[in-house]
């Protein structure tokens, strides 16, 4: 496995899918507004604050938002070997509660690819990265961007 020779260097930002996208896109109306950075070889790490918007339990961020911020984060990771991914596998598990208001902070990692496959694991933690919160793990798989998406294409918001 290889970084894609177009990856951007340690600390630098990766690309937003579109702005609309309700993951990391900073024109979508309601979004996760995921902010993501390339780290050392096959990692990323993000950072998202949590919104009262997305309150589940009282005060207390909800779980599939959780899931949606990790299956952005980590559908990104395969970019950075030259693979577009859809998801095909996401497992979450939940540690601690979190709290609205705080800043959520993700670290994530390609951990092997075969064939079509990318396997990506991730956790994200509070303020010290010894204690994470929730861990993740999923699988995704490598398409085609322009077939897969072709039928949608008319009513995609750009």
């Amino acid at each position: 496995m290889e970084l894609h020779p177009k990856a951007p260097a340690p600390g630098e930002p990766l690309r937003l899918h579109h702005g609309f996208c309700y993951g990391c896109g900073d024109d979508a109306p309601v979004g996760l507004r995921l902010k993501v950075f390339v780290g050392e070889g096959f990692r990323l790490t993000a950072e998202m604050a949590v919104e009262p918007w997305m309150q589940g339990g009282p005060g207390v961020i909800h779980g599939g938002i959780l899931a949606a911020a990790f299956d952005e984060l980590m559908g990104t990771a395969p970019l950075l070997i030259g693979v577009p991914p859809v998801t095909g596998h996401l497992e979450v598990d939940f540690a601690e509660p979190i709290p609205l208001g705080s800043v959520l902070k993700f670290d994530a990692e390609v951990v092997a690819k075969e064939r079509r496959k990318v396997f990506v694991r991730s956790t994200a933690h509070l303020a010290d990265p010894a204690r994470p919160v929730a861990f993740a793990h999923g699988i995704f798989i490598a398409i085609d961007v322009r077939r897969h998406f072709a039928a949608y294409k008319e009513n995609a918001i750009t």
